[in-house]
C-alpha cells in the first residue's frame, strides 16, 4: 500500500498517557479495524485505498502485530561526498587520464607508425571507441550514484565486472607508484651540479670517452643509462625473474614516501585529492609548454620534430598502426580501471556528462600530441651533438623518461633546473593516475561496504591498504625488480582489461539495455543543450555495433600478438612460466565476470531461464542510488507490519496498481 500524506489523518481524542504505554499497546494489541475504509495503526487514521467490501458473511479481519524498529543512530552512516565544484571533476578526470603514458609512449607510437600520418587512426579510434566508452563509464557512475562493484545493481548478473576492475586498478595501483619512487629518486639527484648521469661527473668520464671514441657500429653504454642500470636499478646484479635479489633501499624509502603522499592527498577522499588536482593537474602543462619553447631554440631540435611528424602513408595499410592507436586511446583515457566511474559517482544527477566526456577526452588526446614536441625537440638536440640519427636517441617508456630524456637535459646550459622541473612534472603526472586508481579502489569497497566512511574506519582501511601495497611493491624494487615491473606492467592491463571493457559495453547495451541507458543520460542532461541530446544517437550505434567490433579487433590482435612473440627487457628474454604467470594475471581479472554471474544465477529462484531474467534485471535500489531526492515521495515509518495471506483476501483485495 502507499503511505502518502493525504492517507493519514490524526484521529479525534486524547493522546496517549506516555511513550511507554503506547508502545506496550502496540505489541500487545491488534490494530483496532474501524467501520468503513480506515485503520488506526500508530496513533494515525490509515483510509483504505480500496473501495469497501460488499455486503456478505461476517469474516473476522486479521490482525497487524506491530513490531517497533529502532531507526539508525544518527552518524552511523556517514552520507557520500560530492564534488566541491565542476572544476575539481574536470581537472581530477583531466589528470587521471593524461599520464606518463601521453609522454612517453605517444610520441614514439606516432614516429614508428608512420609520424604524421598515425593521427588519422589515432582520430577515429577516439571518435568509435574512445569517447563511447569514455561516456558509458561515466554516464553509468553519474547514474547510478555508486563505484565499480555496487553501480551493477543495473544489471546483478554483471557484477563481475565491477570486482574485475577493481583488481586492474589494485595491480596498476602496485607498479605504478614504484615509477613515482623511481621519480623521487631523480627528483633528488638533480639537486646537485653536475648531474649524476652527465659526462660532467667523474664517475662518467670512461664511459664518456669511450662512448666518443667507439665506432658507429660498436656497443656503446651512455652515461645516463649506467647510471640507470647499475646506481638505480642495480639490475646488473640479477640474471632474471627467478633472481630478485636485494632490495634497494634508497628505492624502498622513495617507495614509502610516495605512498605517504597518495595516503595523505586521498585520506579524505575527493574533497582533499579535488584541491591538490588544481597544482598536479595544470602544473604538467606548464612544463611541457616551457620545454616546447626551450626546444625550439636548441640547435637541431626541427630534425627531431620532422622525425616526430614525418608522414609515411603507406603504414596505414598495417593492422599493427591501427592496432597501436586503438590500444592507445583505450590506455590513455583510463577506461575499465574504474577510476572514472569512481569520479563520476560524486557528481550532481544532472551535470553535463555529454560535455565532460568531451572536454576531457579530446583534451586528453590534444595534450598527447603536443607533448610530442617537448619529447622530440630536445632528443633532436641531443642527436644532433652526438651525430647520430634521432631515430638512434629516441625510446619508449621508461627507457625514455629515466634514460633518453634526463641524458637530453644534461647537455642543455643551466641541467639541473630543467631535471628538476622535467622529473616534477613526471611527479604530477603519476600522482594523478594513481589518485584516480586509488579512487576507483576505494570507492567500489566503501560503497560496498558503507560504514568504512566513518573517518576513522576510513582511515584505518586505507592506511592499511597502502601499506599493504607498499609491503608488495617491494618486490618491484629489488636488483630484479625491472623484470618483474616489465611483466606486470605488460600483462595486468593486457587481454584481461579489454574483456572487461567488451562485458561492460554488450551488458549494458544488450543486457540492461541500451534505449533505457541512453533515456538516463537524456534525464541526465535534460536541462542541456539540444544538441548533447542529437549526440545521443551516434554513441547508441557505436555502443551497440561499432564500439564492440573494435573491441574484439583488438582483442584479436593481443592474442594473436602473445602467440607470436615472447616478452622481452632489454636482451633478456622471459622464460615459458614468467609468461605463463603473466597470463594467469590477465585471467584472474576477466575471469570474475562468469565467477559473479554463476554466484547471481544461484541467489535467484526458478528455472535457469527464470534465473536469468531475474538476474539481468535491476534491483529496487538502482532508482534510488541516482542522486535524486525522493524526500517528498516517500515517508519513513519506524514501524514494520508484518502481513500474512489472509491480509490479501476477503475485505482486503490488493490493487493491481498498490506497492507494498
Amino acid at each position: 500500500m502507499k503511505l502518502g500524506p493525504e492517507r493519514w489523518r490524526r484521529p479525534q481524542g486524547p493522546e496517549p498517557a506516555g511513550e511507554a504505554a503506547g508502545a506496550a499497546a502496540a505489541e500487545e494489541t491488534p490494530v483496532p479495524v474501524l467501520p468503513g475504509n480506515a485503520t488506526e495503526l500508530n496513533g494515525m487514521i490509515l483510509e483504505a485505498s480500496h473501495p469497501p467490501p460488499s455486503a456478505g458473511p461476517t469474516q473476522s479481519q486479521p490482525s497487524f502485530p506491530i513490531q517497533p524498529v529502532a531507526p539508525p543512530p544518527p552518524g552511523s552512516i556517514q552520507p557520500r561526498e560530492t564534488w566541491g565544484g565542476k572544476y575539481e571533476f574536470l581537472l581530477s578526470c583531466l589528470g587521471y587520464c593524461v599520464g606518463l603514458g601521453n609522454v612517453w609512449r605517444f610520441p614514439y607510437l606516432c614516429y614508428r607508425n608512420g609520424g604524421g600520418v598515425f593521427l588519422i587512426p589515432y582520430a577515429i579510434m577516439l571518435l568509435f571507441t574512445g569517447l563511447p566508452l569514455f561516456l558509458m563509464e561515466l554516464s553509468l557512475g553519474q547514474y547510478g550514484a555508486a563505484g565499480p562493484i555496487t553501480v551493477w545493481k543495473c544489471c546483478p548478473l554483471l557484477k563481475g565486472i565491477g570486482v574485475g576492475m577493481l583488481l586492474v586498478s589494485s595491480l596498476v595501483s602496485l607498479y605504478y607508484n614504484v615509477i613515482i619512487a623511481w621519480t623521487f629518486y631523480y627528483l633528488g639527484m638533480s639537486f646537485q651540479s653536475p648531474l649524476p648521469w652527465s659526462c660532467d661527473a667523474r664517475q662518467n668520464a670512461h664511459l664518456c670517452q669511450a662512448q666518443n671514441m667507439s665506432l658507429g657500429n660498436a656497443s656503446r653504454i651512455s652515461a645516463s643509462e649506467a647510471f640507470w642500470n647499475e646506481q638505480v636499478l642495480g639490475v646488473v646484479h640479477s640474471s632474471g625473474l627467478g633472481d630478485p635479489g636485494a632490495v634497494r633501499w634508497p628505492l624502498a624509502l622513495c617507495l614509502l614516501l610516495a605512498w605517504l603522499v597518495i595516503f595523505l592527498c586521498t585520506l579524505r577522499g575527493i574533497h582533499s585529492s579535488g584541491k591538490v588536482v588544481y597544482f598536479t593537474a595544470i602544473f604538467p602543462y606548464l612544463v611541457i609548454i616551457v620545454l616546447i619553447i626551450r626546444g625550439a631554440t636548441l640547435e637541431g631540435s626541427i630534425d627531431g620534430v620532422r622525425f616526430y611528424l614525418s608522414a609515411d602513408w603507406s603504414r596505414l595499410h598495417s593492422a599493427q598502426v591501427w592496432n597501436d592507436a586503438a590500444s592507445q586511446i583505450f590506455y590513455s583515457l583510463g577506461i575499465g580501471f574504474g577510476g572514472l566511474l569512481s569520479m563520476a559517482s560524486y557528481n550532481k544527477f544532472d551535470n553535463n556528462v555529454i560535455r565532460d566526456t568531451l572536454v576531457i577526452a579530446i583534451g586528453n588526446c590534444c595534450t598527447s600530441f603536443f607533448a610530442g614536441f617537448a619529447i622530440f625537440s630536445i632528443l633532436g638536440h641531443m642527436a644532433w651533438r652526438k651525430k647520430v640519427p634521432v631515430g638512434e636517441v629516441a625510446d619508449t617508456g621508461p627507457g625514455l623518461a629515466f634514460v633518453a630524456y634526463p641524458e637530453a637535459l644534461a647537455l642543455l646550459p643551466g641541467s639541473t633546473f630543467w631535471s628538476v622541473l622535467f622529473f616534477l612534472m613526471l611527479f604530477t603526472l603519476g600522482v594523478d593516475t594513481l589518485f584516480g586508481n586509488m579512487e576507483g579502489i576505494t570507492t567500489a569497497v566503501i560503497d560496498e561496504f558503507p560504514s568504512l566512511r566513518d573517518f576513522k574506519r576510513k582511515t584505518i582501511f586505507l592506511g592499511a591498504l597502502c601499506f599493504g601495497f607498499y609491503l608488495l611493491g617491494l618486490l618491484l624494487i629489488t636488483e630484479g625488480g625491472i623484470y618483474w615491473f616489465t611483466l606486470m606492467d605488460a600483462y595486468s592491463t593486457s587481454f584481461g582489461l579489454i574483456i572487461i571493457v567488451l562485458f561492460m559495453c554488450l551488458g549494458v547495451a544488450f543486457f540492461y539495455g541500451v534505449s533505457q541507458f541512453c533515456q538516463d543520460i537524456v534525464d541526465m542532461i535534460c536541462l542541456c543543450p539540444p544538441w548533447c541530446s542529437k549526440l545521443v544517437l551516434y554513441f547508441k550505434a557505436c555502443w551497440v555495433v561499432v564500439t564492440p567490433g573494435l573491441l574484439l579487433f583488438i582483442l584479436f590482435y593481443i592474442f594473436l600478438d602473445l602467440s607470436s612473440t615472447t616478452l622481452h627487457y632489454g636482451a633478456y628474454q622471459y622464460p615459458r612460466w614468467g609468461e605463463a604467470l603473466g597470463v594467469c594475471l590477465g585471467v584472474v581479472t576477466c575471469i570474475q565476470i562468469p565467477l559473479w554471474a554463476v554466484v547471481a544465477l544461484c541467489k535467484e529462484s526458478g528455472t535457469l531461464a527464470d534465473r536469468f531474467r531475474k538476474a539481468i534485471h535491476p534491483l529496487n535500489s538502482w532508482r534510488t542510488t541516482s542522486g535524486r531526492d525522493l524526500s517528498h515521495h516517500v515517508i519513513d515509518v519506524p514501524y514494520t507490519v508484518n502481513l500474512t495471506d489472509h491480509d490479501f483476501t476477503g475485505a482486503w483485495p490488493p490493487q493491481s496498481s498498490s506497492e507494498a
